[in-house]
């Protein structure tokens, strides 16, 4: 049985749209419905339903920008309407089908495989992310943990040459010459990687310290096996020193 929630400003309207899917499917059950997209947006910050089966034409937030909204994406969303010409501007707004009105039953089937094969795609990707992090958990396979991009890169500590902050993002520089930019502060990176290895040598940056190939006191830098010129901050040379 598929959990769904209904979004449609107009109550006649969603009262037929609940009686259409619960009486033309025995697959589907409505969970909560909502006429005000605004309750429809707090609903789903706390609740993750199996679908959404969106209205298009709502006065006070049409169902395009009430996608752009949602903050949780991880279900699939329908959209219904009454008017054909949204369904390409439907489904590149990140809806997976649409239903014109009244909905048609055959449709209607063919929406809920794809409901059902967009969910089990889903929980494979998110089972195997947790195998993942299980497995990298163990001590013998330890290794960097970065998610990004939608996936999880897996590095050993050589791997990494530094990290260098940019306001709340940050960028990891790596050996063979590609670097890998995390939506994270410097401070929630040094906590990923091992104090063994690394050092915050700067509040700019994060480096190697089996990379290091000089230290220029007078300067204040450290040069990098790579060549980079890392500053190092009067605040943090003397525990910097410490380290050495």
């Amino acid at each position: 049985m598929l959990d769904a929630v209904i979004v449609d400003d107009e109550i006649k309207a969603l009262q037929s749209l609940t009686w259409e899917l619960t009486n033309f499917s025995d697959e589907i059950n409505v969970n909560a419905s909502f006429t005000d997209p605004f309750e429809a947006l707090t609903y789903l910050e706390k609740n993750t339903p199996d679908c959404l089966f969106l209205d298009i034409e709502m006065p006070t937030m049409d169902g395009f920008q009430f996608i752009q909204k949602l903050t949780n994406k991880n279900f699939p969303v329908v959209i219904t309407t009454a008017y054909n010409q949204y369904a390409i501007k439907a489904l590149k707004n990140e809806a997976i089908d649409y239903l014109l009105k009244p909905i048609d039953t055959d449709d209607l089937k063919d929406t809920i495989v794809k409901i059902r094969k967009f969910n089990a795609k889903n929980y494979t990707a998110e089972r195997l992310e947790k195998i993942l992090l299980s497995f990298n958990a163990n001590p013998k396979h330890k290794k960097i943990t970065l998610n990004t991009d939608g996936k999880l890169v897996f590095l050993n500590s050589d791997d990494i040459l530094y990290a260098e902050s940019d306001g709340n993002y940050s960028t990891v520089f790596l050996n063979d010459g590609h670097k890998i930019v995390l939506t994270k502060k410097l401070k929630e990176v040094n906590e990923l990687l091992p104090e063994s290895s690394f050092f915050r040598i700067h509040n700019s940056y994060i480096i190697n310290l089996n990379k290091i190939k000089e230290f220029l006191k007078t300067d204040g830098y450290v040069i990098l096996e790579s060549n980079h010129k890392i500053p190092v901050s009067r605040q943090k040379k003397s525990d910097f020193l410490d380290m050495l």
